[in-house]
């Protein structure tokens, strides 16, 4: 039995409640500072103000989020809603972020009978851009206290799609409004609380068969896309693969998997390359 007074318990309980404060308090603190201390390249204070402040504002923090990836160099941000996949797919984390980085015109515009050497360092020089993007914007979750990663099973396509940037083409390549398919995508999966697009669930190409018609392997069906199709509907990949490598190996003497054929005939890239010609 103990041999304390009901004072020296009351004391006790209210000295425990103080720590338990105190804990909560500090970790708080903690993780404030921690937000504070992070600052992207080319970000300032005031926007880092602005978005600690916003931080239970969906709308503002996706907005801000968004506009940080964009300074950071992503051509195209896209935000989805993933839990309507099997949560194995997707590390269990309900949210998708799409980056997108686009080619330049005139390395699209030189893609006319063969791949060139200018597309094949392009296309290293935007994946290690992407490589830049996906830390980056990894980083900035954890800083803020989410999970984030970009090992996911999931394809970057259907990343895309969920986050409403495009539509997967007859050249079962993602094809977008703004850049035509003349893109290279990367994907990072998180927990944060980020406001999600509406999904694009079927394809915007209609009767259109530029890329078919160009394919060089005639590795392209025509069919249309959306959710239920499989890619070997679309496209038969031994027959792309083995025409891509040729025709690097002509092109430009490396054996890799690279063509573009596709997606410099696709009239959605020729309108982007026009009206940027024209502005």
């Amino acid at each position: 039995m103990s041999n304390k007074k009901n004072g020296d318990h009351l004391i006790t309980r209210r000295q425990m409640l103080g720590y338990c404060l105190a804990g909560v308090t500090g970790l708080a603190l903690w993780r404030l500072r921690r937000y504070s201390n992070f600052m992207p390249a080319g970000s300032d204070e005031s926007m880092l103000d602005d978005l600690k402040g916003n931080e239970a504002d969906t709308d503002n923090l996706t907005e801000q989020f968004t506009s940080e990836l964009i300074k950071q160099g992503a051509d195209l941000v896209g935000i989805g809603d993933l839990t309507e996949i099997a949560e194995n797919d997707r590390n269990k984390l309900p949210v998708g972020i799409c980056l997108a980085v686009k080619f330049p015109k005139d390395i699209v515009s030189g893609i006319v009978d063969l791949p060139t050497r200018e597309y094949y360092d392009a296309y290293n020089t935007l994946n290690s851009r992407l490589y830049s993007l996906t830390d980056f914007t990894i980083k900035i979750l954890k800083e803020w206290g989410y999970h984030a990663t970009s090992r996911t099973s999931l394809p970057h396509k259907t990343i895309a799609t969920r986050s409403g940037i495009g539509w997967v083409g007859k050249s079962n390549l993602l094809v977008t409004e703004k850049y035509g398919s003349m893109i290279r995508l990367a994907s990072v999966l998180t927990d944060a609380p980020l406001k999600t697009a509406a999904p694009v669930n079927e394809s915007k190409c209609g009767d259109c068969m530029l890329c078919v018609d160009a394919c060089p392997a005639s590795a392209l069906t025509g069919k249309l896309w959306d959710t239920t199709v499989a890619r070997d509907e679309i496209l038969s990949i031994s027959k792309c693969s083995a025409k891509a490598i040729e025709r690097s190996i002509n092109g430009f003497g490396i054996p890799i998997e690279l063509c573009g054929k596709c997606f410099a005939v696709c009239k959605y890239t020729k309108r982007y390359i026009e009206e940027e010609k024209e502005g």
